[in-house]
């Protein structure tokens, strides 16, 4: 799962096609594209789990008009929180002009997205995935930008990784900004992971260890040396 700041950081960017006016800019080049507000607009979240929360949180302070679509207590909690639920997911492909994935990959998931919804998608909406590829149905992200619909795709996440020499098809087409896969760690995350696992290994050796996900171990006794 990556983190809501690069979710909504690839969403600013592709509405404002700041990458490509970056490279032209460098290139000697001015404006080129233009751009588009979030103010008024409609944000799809389908997944109204922690992070999906908070990227709806960021719509809200933009201005969106924000739809969810989720299991139902996430939908129970997006109405506790005054946000609007769709009837289901058709109709928050339908209408989503920024559609924004947070979904757990598990084998009800997988694939769950398929060809029929993004075909669903308006001409100029864009598509957000930053959770994992293989909740879409293999190759229909690609075929779905080639058709137009989706209007444009920003990815975190590929069907295999690393993607290396630009062999990814998504990387071909003008419509989809691609980043590495860089939504899952961060400097600081790696600080506290590495500080976190630091602290057990101090606690293990103190014989008070923490964080013990199979405490029956803990009653073996060790051969002695």
């Amino acid at each position: 799962m990556a983190t809501p700041e690069l979710t909504w950081g690839l969403i600013m960017a592709s509405m404002r096609h700041i990458p490509g006016e970056v490279a032209r800019l460098k290139g000697g080049g001015w404006q080129h594209d233009i751009g588009r507000v979030l103010h008024g607009r409609r944000l799809g979240i389908y997944g109204f789990g922690r992070i999906g929360k908070v990227v709806a949180g960021y719509g809200r302070a933009f201005g969106m008009r924000v739809l969810v679509w989720s299991r139902e207590r996430g939908r129970a909690q997006a109405l506790a929180e005054g946000f609007d639920v769709a009837a289901g997911p058709d109709q928050l492909f339908a209408h989503a002009d920024v559609l924004s994935i947070h979904l757990r990959l598990t084998s009800e998931t997988r694939a769950c997205i398929t060809r029929a919804d993004l075909a669903r998608m308006q001409p100029g909406s864009l598509f957000v995935n930053t959770s994992r590829a293989e909740l879409i149905e293999a190759g229909a992200l690609v075929e779905a930008l080639k058709a137009g619909r989706p209007g444009a795709a920003a990815v975190d996440v590929f069907e295999h990784e690393p993607v290396l020499g630009a062999r990814d098809p998504l990387l071909a087409l003008p419509n989809a900004l691609c980043t590495p896969h860089l939504g899952f760690v961060a400097l600081d995350q790696l600080d506290d992971y590495f500080s976190d696992q630091f602290d057990r290994v101090l606690a293990f050796e103190r014989g008070q260890p923490v964080d013990v996900i199979n405490p029956e171990a803990l009653a073996i006794t060790r051969p002695s040396n």
